[in-house]
């Protein structure tokens, strides 16, 4: 019976962390930046913006801390720029997100 209730506690602790983990996934913030964003961002750690206005994500930490974009991205970041569409992500999106934004900020 005792091993039964560690399994049982194992499993549980582990589904616990199940959905933490998957809202800080960087692969799914780096896929969700690459599709909405790589048309103007240059969202890696290397390479040049399309759009030359536009500042590479991995610059953005110099600016401000990235964790301040956790609201904006929540509930729908906008810019002063026609060209930049309103978006919006759902609380998973956002951590994976800034979990990405945060492995390829440049010293």
């Amino acid at each position: 019976m005792k091993i039964v209730a560690i399994m049982l506690a194992a499993v549980l602790g582990l589904a616990a962390l199940g959905p933490a983990a998957a809202a800080s996934d960087p692969k799914r913030g780096e896929m969700l930046l690459s599709r909405d964003c790589a048309r103007c961002h240059a969202v890696g750690r290397a390479g040049e913006s399309p759009q030359k206005e536009a500042p590479a994500f991995r610059t953005l930490g110099k600016r401000y801390p990235v964790e301040s974009l956790e609201e904006a991205l929540g509930e729908g970041i906008m810019s002063g720029h026609p060209d930049m569409p309103e978006l919006k992500y759902d609380a998973d999106d956002v951590g994976g997100i800034i979990a990405y934004l945060k492995s390829v900020q440049q010293p």
